[in-house]
């Protein structure tokens, strides 16, 4: 499966910077549901965080998926990888 992998940024209430990217599968191309990934993610985070906003999550490039991130995308529609402070 080839996915679209957006880098995302995202402001912690503790002022650290969350970094980690959103993987779709490539023919996704509604961005506000993209979004809609990315924060159902940090949704689930123990700790706030502000709103993902467009100007914080872009496009980065395609890849070929592994099957543990092609497995997350049909069950859930995305896969995070966690860059930092994401814990």
């Amino acid at each position: 499966m080839q996915v679209s992998v957006y880098d995302t940024y995202v402001k912690r209430k503790d002022g650290q910077v969350m970094h980690f990217d959103i993987l779709v599968d490539h023919k996704l191309l509604d961005y506000d549901k993209i979004l809609s990934y990315g924060q159902d993610y940090i949704s689930k985070k123990p700790f706030e965080t502000e709103q993902i906003q467009t100007q914080i999550c872009h496009f980065c490039h395609v890849e070929q998926a592994s099957p543990e991130i092609e497995k997350a995308i049909l069950n859930q529609g995305y896969s995070i990888i966690e860059m930092a402070n994401c814990n």
